[in-house]
């Protein structure tokens, strides 16, 4: 089959292959052990998974995790959120608040790397969630999570490039006129096409070098830290304004949000960490780009996510220790806390400026870096015919000269655009981008660890990476975290509750999960049969099995 020829049921050529839904839980076979049975063909293991090969296999395992990092691109999501933990604890939600999520959330991908050791395909989370639902709810499982994993990459690929845009305009709010006011202060029209322009420079980027994205991605790491570093140095040895105590950096806690108790306002600011690591299993999509998926990406999806904790303490760390007053700090108009913060340790305009233009950087490679995830899963759900007109509207398709889902990534595109209007009539609108995105991302993490754990884990034994009780504690960990995220990220940052301050995340998450829904009855139940599946199972160097498990 051609890159760029649409799939069809059966694919050109592979008469065996049909429609998932009349594959009962009896014939789904023995995955572990048939899948470590071939030797290194990553084309044999997605023929078991019921795919032929259609993108280019061009990443190795530091890659894949390198991608992953960037994708997180810690120090620009901790950049452009600060506001939520200086409003709801200060330093000690600051620091630690982002080892208690990032320790959460390694639990999330142990789970997800896990489940992807059997099942390393593109459409990821949804095909796993297909692989390891009862019969009776397979398909209705795979839509919904599908949907939720869909949207999930292209609203925090929107919330990437909208953050990026604001951190810019805040940045160049460093430079005041003569009065103390920001010389920039942009209207909404202009903030919207701020962000249209960096959509597209992150399309261009991820579709007309994507064989050179290994090497950016690569190359982005070590700026990412060449930059922290920069940036930590500069502040710490000048800071204008003088050092807090460790004490101070480590132990304070003030709440200017108006949330009571405590408590709750410590858990409100967790949406900082949970927003700069909720990419974390958005790398599961390019496991057809991987020479060894089952092995590489779940050590991609622990080791980025180690990473990226590390990263984010050197950064925080420091941070907390030239804060200025936290008032001061929420109170400015540009609504981002870091230029405000670099300007007073750093004492002047310029220095404090330049120092945030590697966030500025990484912002832009975190757009491209999320870009071409949203475009993997957009087309994976595509071509198993789950977006209606995928087949005319060629969403399903591989472009052969650029050798990337080029129609996927526009539709991607596109609904970023449209749905960054919002803005132009209420400026909360990032706040919902921010959450909402969070949200579905981390429903449709949680689905099939929750799917594998009740059903005993059985589609784990014999997998390569089976972490056995540790594993189901990291489920147990994983499911609960994701039950309280989905609530908790829904509420306002701030009391009391305006228009302009409320959280609409709420809002698009249950909106979209109910047209979701609504849309499966009306055509999905008729046209979408989940994910495909291979009746044979058996490439040539794949050793059949007598008979397939019982479940």
């Amino acid at each position: 089959m051609s890159k760029s020829e649409p799939y069809s049921y059966p694919p050109t050529g592979h008469s065996n292959y049909r429609r998932a839904s009349k594959i009962s839980k009896e014939d789904v076979p023995d995955m572990p052990r048939r899948l470590n049975s071939i030797d290194s063909n990553p084309e044999d293991v997605l023929a078991a998974l019921g795919y032929t090969q259609d993108l280019s296999r061009n990443r190795s395992t530091l890659s894949v995790a390198f991608m992953s990092f960037v994708l997180a691109s810690v120090p620009y999501g901790l950049a452009t959120t600060l506001i939520y933990p200086l409003t709801n604890g200060g330093p000690t939600t600051i620091i630690w608040g982002w080892c208690l999520v990032s320790l959460l959330m390694l639990c999330v991908a142990i789970s997800l790397g896990e489940i992807t050791s059997v099942f390393p395909t593109a459409g990821g989370v949804y095909y796993q969630t297909y692989m390891v639902s009862p019969r009776w709810c397979r398909s209705l499982m795979a839509w919904m999570t599908g949907w939720a994993f869909v949207l999930g990459n292209i609203i925090i690929t929107l919330s990437v490039n909208f953050g990026t845009t604001l951190f810019l305009i805040g940045c160049i709010n460093i430079f005041r006129d003569a009065d103390g006011n920001p010389i920039f202060v942009a209207e909404a029209y202009q903030t919207y096409l701020i962000f249209v322009g960096i959509t597209i420079m992150c399309n261009l980027i991820s579709s007309l070098c994507n064989r050179w994205l290994p090497l950016i991605d690569t190359a982005t790491v070590g700026f990412t830290f060449a930059g922290v570093l920069a940036i930590i140095i500069c502040a710490l040895a000048i800071a204008a304004e003088g050092r807090r105590s460790a004490s101070y950096a480590f132990g304070h806690f003030e709440v200017l949000s108006g949330w009571t108790p405590s408590g709750w306002a410590f858990c409100i600011g967790l949406l900082h960490a949970a927003y700069a690591t909720s990419a974390t299993g958005m790398v599961v999509s390019m496991c057809e780009e991987v020479h060894k998926p089952a092995e590489q990406v779940p050590k991609a999806l622990v080791g980025a996510l180690v990473l990226n904790w590390a990263c984010g303490i050197i950064f925080l760390i420091p941070l907390c220790f030239i804060l200025p007053d936290l008032a001061a700090v929420v109170a400015d108009p540009t609504g981002q806390p870091l230029p405000v913060i670099l300007k007073s340790a750093i004492g002047n305009d310029v220095g404090a400026f330049v120092l945030t233009v590697p966030i500025i950087i990484l912002g832009i490679f975190c757009g491209t870096g999320c870009t071409t995830a949203a475009s993997r899963c957009t087309w994976a759900f595509a071509r198993d015919g789950a977006i209606p007109g995928s087949r005319k509207l060629k969403f399903d398709t591989v472009n052969k000269k650029l050798d990337v889902p080029f129609n996927a990534m526009m539709l991607s595109a596109a609904i970023q655009i449209i749905l960054g209007v919002i803005y132009l009539g209420n400026a909360a609108a990032f706040n919902a981008f921010n959450g909402s995105g969070v949200i579905f991302l981390t429903l449709s993490y949680v689905i099939p660890v929750a799917v594998s754990f009740c059903t005993g884990r059985k589609t784990l034994v014999g997998a390569r990476y089976n972490f056995g009780i540790l594993g189901s504690v990291c489920n147990v960990v994983a499911m609960a975290w994701c039950a309280f995220a989905i609530p908790l990220f829904s509420m306002p940052s701030a009391l009391p509750v305006t228009l302009s301050g409320m959280n609409y995340g709420s809002v698009v998450f249950v909106g979209g999960l109910a047209i979701a829904l609504a849309w499966y009855y009306i055509w999905g139940r008729k046209n979408y049969a989940g994910p495909r599946v291979n009746d044979e199972l058996t490439p040539s160097n794949l050793t059949p099995e007598s008979s397939p498990p019982s479940y």
